[in-house]
């Protein structure tokens, strides 16, 4: 049965093109051009997941999750923005969203990432907080514990947390990281990502656990439920 995707993004080119994309890869799609016609469209259910932008005509896009959330609709919801600042995600995921992806993006890892949320268990959908094994990170308060134990993080040491517990289970490289947490493109032999992981490493590990963030060797990082 094909998945059915609501793309919620005013500026045509940008419409077209993940709805050109997600149609070639088996998905149902329909469009809105302005916040108060995708709400109608999310609330009326029966899709699978929402790629919705940030910045609306009519009602923007915190305002259309809230309205969403607020109406009971669970479907994941991906937000896209060109507002790259650490303070507009936490917004966008406060206000409900399960993900986000900064303009200009590819449709490859838009396609990754959708495929990641409709992966998700449930329980995902309805608490803002992230499990893998003993540890937790609560996304609204931005408490992380482990066994119990209060871990204290910097931002960018939780914003690297969080990236790799979206993605449980799954390799992520260090281009990921640098794009996904940093926003740049750096050179690939750079050695910023082995720093912040060794010091995070340390933080989450020093209550004598098993080591949280295991190396996957010619290939990046992993955290697992195993």
């Amino acid at each position: 049965m094909s998945r059915r995707l609501l793309i919620v993004e005013d500026d045509e080119d940008t419409r077209d093109f993940i709805a050109k994309g997600f149609g070639e890869e088996g998905y149902v799609v329909e469009c809105a051009e302005d916040g108060r016609e995708g709400l109608y469209h999310a609330t009326d259910g029966g899709f699978d997941a929402v790629v919705l932008d940030r910045m609306l005509p009519g009602l923007d896009g915190l305002a259309l999750i809230k309205s969403m959330r607020a109406a009971g609709v669970k479907t994941p919801v991906l937000m896209l923005t060109a507002m790259s600042a650490v303070d507009e995600r936490v917004k966008g995921l406060h206000a409900g969203a399960d993900d986000y992806l900064v303009k200009p993006f590819s449709f490859q890892e838009l396609h990754a990432r959708i495929e990641a949320l409709l992966r998700r268990p449930q329980e995902s959908e309805e608490t803002p907080t992230l499990k893998c094994r003993d540890l937790e990170m609560d996304l609204l308060t931005r408490k992380v514990t482990r066994n119990g134990r209060e871990i204290t993080l910097t931002p960018r040491e939780f914003q690297i947390l969080e990236f790799f517990l979206r993605r449980k289970n799954r390799v992520v490289s260090r281009t990921m990281l640098l794009e996904g947490v940093w926003d740049y493109h750096f050179d690939p032999n750079t050695n910023v990502v082995d720093v912040h992981i060794s010091k995070l490493r340390r933080q989450l590990d020093e209550g004598g656990e098993p080591p949280l963030i295991e190396t996957v060797r010619g290939a990046g990082y992993m955290v697992s439920d195993g």
